[in-house]
């Protein structure tokens, strides 16, 4: 029987630096980068997403990169059978896939499967959205808290997609959303799976990089004028995924008059931030993943020396 092939996730909140240590596996190894970013599946969003440059995409194949407009909509589940699709082919090629990225649920649904709930109900969609315009949503988050506390604990109370989500699984089959996602079985990957996390030893460091980024973004990276252009276009609006995106929600509402220069720039770090924390939150609950300090000047090497090793060690076997 044929070993089951390799492949390599390098994980880590946004700001680690999961192209650059990509990248540098590339320069050694034969491989292939499959983004595990919920952002970068976006065209005409790049500077905001951190794209990797057009040089970065040279050094290496890469997928699910600029593959739908910002107007469309694009699931876990979708990744998943993507993510699944191409390892395959990568390794059939005889090269590794790395799957690279900070979209934790992605990782998830990839590492446990699809969770097997009940589809939308438009008319209890509806029911929901008529309750939520009436009262407001944290009387909705009010509401998930006595049905399904687990849920309503990870929720924000202002995250109305999810809170709605939720309602609406409950209410259709008259359980919990958290105790139906724990009753499902993981499924297995049809490869193994080598799990790098790049973490910060001092957080602040990561902060720090995160607001010079946010910086370089808006003065000379030209943020703005991006997200201008997608505003000019007509057809997209603040509620749609792609203009929730962290950096692109607060340029809109600046370009809007919403709010001034300084402001945009506070609300869009401390978001950044809070992606962030919520991205080390999600790592923190995977404990079979190898932690490399991504505030170590050599953080790049070693990742390439995990994967090196891992790969002398499957040759050896």
């Amino acid at each position: 029987m044929a070993a089951r092939p390799l492949a390599v996730a390098i994980m880590g909140p946004t700001a680690s630096g999961k192209t650059a240590a990509a990248l540098e596996i590339a320069r050694h190894i034969p491989c292939e980068i499959i983004s595990v970013d919920s952002a970068l599946v976006y065209r005409g969003m790049d500077i905001g997403t951190a794209k990797p440059s057009p040089q970065e995409l040279a050094e290496a194949p890469h997928h699910l990169i600029d593959i739908i407009d910002p107007a469309d909509a694009y699931s876990a589940m979708q990744f998943r059978q993507d993510a699944l699709r191409l390892t395959g082919e990568i390794a059939a090629r005889g090269k590794l896939p790395l799957l690279v990225g900070g979209t934790m649920l992605y990782f998830k649904v990839l590492r446990d499967g699809l969770d097997e709930l009940p589809q939308a109900d438009p008319a209890l969609r509806a029911q929901l959205d008529e309750e939520a315009a009436r009262v407001g949503m944290p009387a909705m988050h009010a509401k998930l808290a006595t049905l399904d506390p687990a849920t309503a604990e990870r929720l924000k109370p202002n995250d109305s997609q999810r809170i709605q989500r939720a309602l609406e699984i409950t209410l259709l089959t008259g359980q919990p959303m958290s105790s139906l996602l724990s009753q499902k079985e993981p499924e297995p990957l049809p490869f193994d799976l080598l799990p790098l996390a790049l973490e910060p030893s001092d957080r602040s460091v990561l902060h720090q990089r995160i607001a010079l980024r946010f910086d370089q973004m808006l003065s000379g990276g030209g943020l703005l004028d991006e997200v201008n252009a997608l505003r000019t276009r007509g057809d997209l609006h603040l509620g749609l995924p792609s203009i929730r995106c962290v950096g692109y929600r607060q340029a809109w509402e600046y370009l809007d008059g919403l709010i001034d220069y300084g402001t945009m720039r506070e609300k869009g770090i401390a978001a950044t931030r809070q992606l962030a924390k919520r991205q080390l939150t999600w790592l923190r609950s995977m404990p079979d993943r190898i932690v490399i300090d991504c505030n170590a000047p050599d953080a790049t090497e070693k990742v390439l020396d995990k994967v090196e090793k891992a790969l002398v060690t499957r040759q050896g076997s």
